[in-house]
């Protein structure tokens, strides 16, 4: 299918053909005939991107300060890595669009083939053929409404939520700052609700748009009788509210809200503007109240309600987005408000770059509402092919997602050992295509099948969110393939059990990402203790970082939390050192009324093994970032072992001390004793017992926790 992509790390524009969106549960899929252009949001999108990297840095000083944390933790080596793969990445445009559903996951059964729906949402509702949207974000258009005019859908929402934040009443003297196509909507919407509307923007076209359709009289802002026009308008008191729907790098919207507003009055923000609030002369002595309008409404940034598909309760919670976007359409349908005379360009998708040099203003042409619009009378593609393949090799890899962290470790290292890349699957396909382009290989696509149906196909790389390792790693292992999935293997006991069932069936190789144990130092360490015969005791201290409980590896049902994402990383670890397996389990958590800590973020863990071994393990989220994030001793027979976050480690024994360069954590020399065991017909580095009792361990520490009690480790492998 046809996608408009920006390159971020060029800031080229380009329609370019890529694989089909995938279709999972609480999805709905839509044939798009129409997308909209939002002139004011995505000409700042573009001008980021355009920008040179020192334009970047100081337009995201947010990410700067990203990167320098990256930089105490990781190092120089690997924080140049990740920005360039941040860098070097493709963006989807767009945010409203309209269309034909195909198919449809939702889990309430509303939308079904061949409804019309208009759709919201970054990332998803974008400027393609074909999009897949969360459900929360599609709603059905009444049956007067054109496709064209249901396209404005989201922007109408985003109108509405800044109106609602006024919360103004019949007769009230409402003044709109920026009268672009968010500003002449809001406009429009005020007057239908019974209000005085006055408009101000620098665009003369604009104020005389606005005088014509949306408002009862308006000005330009550098009108020199401006602020007496104000004045006469609301009869000497000044305005009841004051929106803000203008894009302004100044303060100057802001001034002047508090300038004409009434006594008590308020400022909504709605537009992306500077913020400097004055205190004098106005918002102190007045009482002035501000207030920020989010986006499409209630929902928006929640996780729960956008992606997950959790409605708030209508009797609490009236006006959520998908309830705006439906607001909206009515007011279409009803004829409340017109948006056709908005509509001034109409491109088609194949013509995108000459939408966008009228939005950039590369053609000087008067423009308000564009669209772009789609011909969806073909079966759209879900794999892209290279014309001209590369040949495969003895191991011919298949990745199944490809997120920042296979696109820095795992594919260079795969690459560099001198196995095919042959095909690459991610459910959005902009960025199977993108990493397709990236590291050459051979095909992409958003259908999993693609990979475990190609026969020449024998090694499957699993980089998925964390919910779908154990069924891909199941498929995979069916179907004969040797399988590479990054930790955690699976989510819960009856997941394991399933792959173990499945592994006993199958020859093939199964290997999961416990990378630490192939560091350098780490093998250095173990190699001090080698021949001593005497149990270990291990202390892991790891100062993870906090993680707000939104992030998708803290969903249960996504990501299912950090014991089961993470500890198991040191679970391994500690079987590696010891050469020994966990038999019993205790764990305690710190306890909190803070609703925004996860308890089970910071645990002490002590884990014993069949050896004598002990492991200690604290694990926690409530430190400072500064502090480095891994730190390892391992004591026996009179040695110790120390590893400093894996950029260094020291070995003391006999009275004196050797210290251990480090060269990484493992990342490369894992893939590459994976990919050497399948060439050479060996078995797999880590034993398929071993990765299961770490990933049982994690379980039974959640029981620990939950019963408050030890907890015995046993596994039938």
């Amino acid at each position: 299918m046809k996608q408009l992509i920006q390159n971020f790390k060029t800031g080229e524009l380009y329609v370019d053909e890529v694989p089909s969106p995938g279709l999972f549960e609480g999805m709905v899929m839509v044939e798009n005939s129409f997308s909209l252009i939002s002139a004011g949001t995505e000409k700042g999108t573009v001008k980021v991107a355009q920008a040179s990297l020192l334009g970047k840095a100081k337009q995201r000083p947010d990410l700067v300060a990203q990167v320098m944390q990256n930089l105490k933790k990781e190092g120089l080596a690997a924080t140049i890595t990740k920005v360039k793969t941040k860098l070097d990445s493709l963006k989807a445009l767009g945010y409203s669009t309209t269309g034909i559903v195909v198919a449809s996951m939702d889990r309430g059964g509303v939308f079904k083939p061949g409804d019309r729906v208009a759709c919201a949402g970054q990332d998803y509702a974008s400027h393609a053929e074909i999009v897949a949207v969360p459900e929360n974000l599609v709603v059905k258009i009444p049956e007067n409404v054109s496709l064209e005019e249901a396209a404005f859908t989201t922007l109408g929402a985003i109108a509405l939520q800044g109106v609602r934040q006024a919360d103004p009443k019949l007769g009230e003297k409402i003044c709109v700052i920026g009268l672009g196509l968010l500003g002449q909507i809001t406009s429009q919407i005020l007057k239908a609700n019974g209000c005085e509307v006055f408009g101000i923007d620098i665009n003369d076209a604009l104020v005389n748009l606005a005088r014509t359709m949306s408002a009862h009289s308006a000005l330009n802002r550098k009108d020199q009788n401006l602020l007496e026009a104000c004045e006469n308008f609301t009869n000497g008191h000044g305005f009841d509210s004051v929106i803000i729907t203008a894009a302004a790098s100044t303060n100057d919207p802001i001034e002047l809200s508090a300038e004409i507003l009434r006594k008590k009055g308020k400022v909504i923000i709605v537009g992306a503007v500077k913020m400097d609030i004055p205190r004098d002369p106005h918002f102190y002595r007045k009482e002035l109240e501000l207030k920020m309008s989010c986006s499409y409404g209630p929902g928006r940034y929640d996780v729960s309600y956008e992606e997950h598909g959790r409605d708030y309760p209508y009797a609490f919670v009236r006006w959520t987005e998908q309830r705006n976007m439906e607001s909206f359409l009515m007011l279409l349908s009803n004829a409340t408000i017109d948006i056709k005379p908005l509509i001034t360009h109409i491109f088609d998708i194949a013509e995108a770059g000459k939408a966008y040099d009228l939005v950039l203003g590369k053609v000087q042409e008067h423009y308000i509402g564009i669209l772009l619009r789609y011909h969806t009378d073909k079966i759209k593609n879900v794999t892209v092919q290279r014309a001209n393949p590369a040949p495969v090799k003895s191991v011919n890899v298949g990745f199944i997602g490809a997120g920042s962290f296979a696109q820095s470790y795992l594919i260079p290292s795969v690459k560099s050992w001198g196995a095919s890349l042959d095909g690459v699957v991610t459910e959005n396909g902009m960025s199977s295509k993108n990493v397709f382009d990236k590291f050459n290989f051979n095909f992409c696509s958003s259908d999993v099948e693609e990979i475990f149906t190609k026969g020449n196909i024998n090694t499957v790389f699993i980089a998925t969110p964390h919910n779908l390792h154990a069924e891909l790693v199941i498929k995979g292992l069916r179907a004969n393939k040797n399988v590479y999935v990054e930790k955690p293997l699976a989510i819960n006991e009856s997941e394991l059990n399933e792959i173990i069932q499945a592994r006993s069936e199958s020859k093939t190789l199964l290997m999961v990402g416990f990378n630490r144990r192939f560091a350098h130092v780490s093998k250095a360490i173990k190699e001090g203790f080698r021949n001593t015969g005497e149990p270990m005791v291990i202390h892991i201290r790891i100062n993870a970082g906090f993680i707000p409980k939104e992030h998708w590896t803290q969903q249960a049902e996504i990501g299912a939390g950090r014991i089961i994402g993470e500890v198991c990383h040191f679970i391994d670890l500690m079987q590696f050192f010891s050469d020994s397996e966990p038999v019993k389990v205790f764990a305690e958590s710190i306890s909190s009324s803070n609703v925004k800590i996860t308890p089970e973020d910071n645990v002490a863990v002590v884990v014993k093994f069949a050896d004598g071994s002990l492991g200690n393990l604290t694990y926690h989220a409530n430190g400072d970032k500064s502090v480095p994030k891994e730190r390892i001793e391992v004591s026996c027979a009179g040695r110790i072992g120390i590893i400093n976050d894996f950029r260094d480690g020291i070995f003391y024994g006999n009275g004196k001390s050797s210290k251990i360069k480090s060269t990484g954590k493992g990342h490369k020399e894992e893939v590459e004793l994976f990919l050497h065991a399948i060439k050479n017909g060996e078995d797999s580095p880590i034993t398929f017992r071993s990765v299961c009792l770490s990933t049982l361990t994690t379980f039974k520490i959640l029981d620990s926790l939950r019963s408050g009690l030890p907890q015995n480790i046993t596994i039938d492998v």
